[in-house]
């Protein structure tokens, strides 16, 4: 089956491929010729992600999902949340923003936070949201060379090692997009025997 990911970010879309496997292909924005940037105005992961979705199923009339994702950090009132992506300023890179989160949580004890997942997705004209969370507390300094974002100081509760130390399938298998992803993925199954 033939699902078109809202995204450009070659990161989310390879983590999303691998989660995928082989029952789905799963298209970039790239691949069907929608070149425009989105820009997430809402306040919400829900909100972005539909945002993302319904630009894409307006224009090209396809199934489509999106997701958006927040790290929520506890004595921060769950900031960066929404803003995740462009927590130090627009252009900034993932390094600004854990900077910039590292220096907001200086001297701060409780070390709290979790990431979320929202993923909206449009089938037959019908939309459906799907949310993927995981705990976690932020490591006094990065380490790892894998992942992306915040992962080098994200350390999921139960767990040595934090997102960007773990091979990839172990990260997926309990990550907040793993998880939302999961949950998207039996809705298929399901939505697919009711209408065969």
């Amino acid at each position: 089956m033939e699902l078109v990911f809202a995204s450009n970010n070659q990161h989310k879309l390879r983590e999303i491929r691998e989660i995928a496997g082989d029952n789905y292909q799963i298209l970039s924005l790239e691949d069907i010729g929608f070149h425009e940037e989105i820009d997430e105005t809402e306040l919400t992961l829900e909100g972005n992600a539909l945002l993302k979705a319904r630009a894409v199923h307006q224009r090209f009339n396809k199934n489509v999902f999106a997701d958006d994702t927040g790290l929520e950090v506890e004595a921060l009132d769950g900031r960066p949340g929404v803003f995740s992506a462009r927590y130090a300023g627009e252009g900034c890179s993932f390094e600004d923003n854990v900077k910039k989160l590292l220096q907001e949580l200086k001297g701060i004890e409780n070390r709290k936070a979790r990431f979320r997942t929202a993923i909206a997705l449009i089938i037959s004209d019908k939309e459906y949201f799907f949310e993927g969370i995981v705990n976690g507390m932020i490591t006094e300094a990065p380490s790892g060379g894998g992942g992306f974002g915040y992962d080098p100081v994200f350390l999921p509760d139960g767990y040595q090692q934090n997102f960007a130390e773990m091979d990839g399938e172990t990260k997926n298998k309990i990550s907040h997009r793993g998880r939302a992803m999961e949950k998207l993925f039996a809705f298929l199954k399901s939505f697919h025997n009711k209408t065969k």
